[in-house]
């Protein structure tokens, strides 16, 4: 089975109206790391869940931020390399409630 599907698309954020210009890896919006869960495996769509997906955490991997998502509506859970056109001050700012959202407040 097939994991990965690169799927160029444009998109409206739902959670705060950015326009999003995509380019096949997109799949959050790089102002406020909101995303969908519109996909069973990265960019095939094949999700009937529609929901919001919440960043509630970012973590450093291998020198990179690894975003973690959470569907507002189903409860999924997905983890996605942050890009290089994120905005900074977001990602700083969820990183900083890693330590209320796990609990080691």
């Amino acid at each position: 089975m097939k994991k990965f599907t690169r799927t160029v698309e444009n998109f409206t954020c739902m959670n705060c109206g950015a326009t999003v210009l995509g380019n096949g890896y997109t799949n959050h919006c790089p102002k406020c790391l909101w995303s969908r869960h519109v996909d069973e495996n990265p960019g095939d769509r094949a999700s009937k869940c529609g929901g919001m997906m919440r960043p509630i955490s970012v973590s450093i991997e291998k020198g990179e931020y690894i975003i973690t998502h959470k569907c507002e509506q189903c409860g999924h859970i997905r983890r996605q390399h942050a890009a290089p056109d994120d905005d900074t001050d977001t990602i700083i700012s969820l990183s900083a409630n890693n330590d209320f959202i796990f609990g080691k407040q």
